[in-house]
């Protein structure tokens, strides 16, 4: 089953030109020190879609998580993720191209290539990404964290954001972590790698 990334938030997005004051800045460039905030494990949280098709698509998503790894000299990031859809895990591995200047990420998937804004809110311990916020027709949001569950706070920030957009909460979708059945399948890619390594180190002893 073909799903877009990170729960299909990386839809075709031209660049954005004006935003009200009131709203985060959606061109904010990425740094290196925005890598690193990003670099780690996320867990979807919840998100808000008006373009049908990525509507129908998340609807179907229970639980996300996945990791980013930045590359800083290459501009890429490696991404893996675990997505919980119906009673299966689906596992994808992709590579995520990064524009500083302009605040996006962006991934080719069917011979087009996808962007997203990547917005940092105070909250270190959080991250969203934003899909055409300047169609009010297809405009989304979608929220991260760094645990599988948000606390008030950050999810008031998450309302905010969505709310400065234009859009209500009654759009919210929401994860269920109690639905993920991706954990059994993390532990094993991890036993897995540490065997790799204690196989690497014995080799070059």
């Amino acid at each position: 089953m073909a799903l877009p990334w990170a729960l299909a938030v990386l839809s075709l997005l031209p660049l954005l030109d004006a935003q009200s004051p009131a709203c985060p800045n959606f061109s904010v460039p990425i740094t290196n020190a925005s890598l690193d905030q990003i670099s780690g494990k996320w867990f979807y949280i919840a998100s808000a879609f008006r373009f049908p098709e990525y509507k129908k698509e998340a609807s179907k998503i229970h639980a996300v998580f996945f990791y980013f790894t930045p590359n800083h000299t290459e501009d890429t990031i490696l991404l893996r993720e675990y997505i919980t859809v119906g009673d299966q895990c689906i596992y994808n591995i992709s590579s995520v191209k990064v524009q500083r200047e302009n605040g996006t990420l962006s991934k080719s998937e069917n011979g087009t290539e996808h962007f997203v804004h990547l917005l940092l809110p105070k909250d270190p311990k959080t991250v969203m990404l934003s899909a055409f916020p300047e169609d009010k027709q297809k405009m989304g949001l979608s929220f991260y964290a760094d645990k599988p569950e948000a606390t008030p706070e950050q999810m008031e920030q998450f309302y905010d954001y969505l709310t400065c957009m234009g859009m209500d909460k009654s759009e919210v979708m929401y994860s269920d972590e109690k639905k993920n059945l991706c954990l059994p399948l993390e532990k094993q890619h991890d036993e897995e790698r540490k065997k790799e390594e204690e196989r690497s180190k014995t080799g070059t002893a």
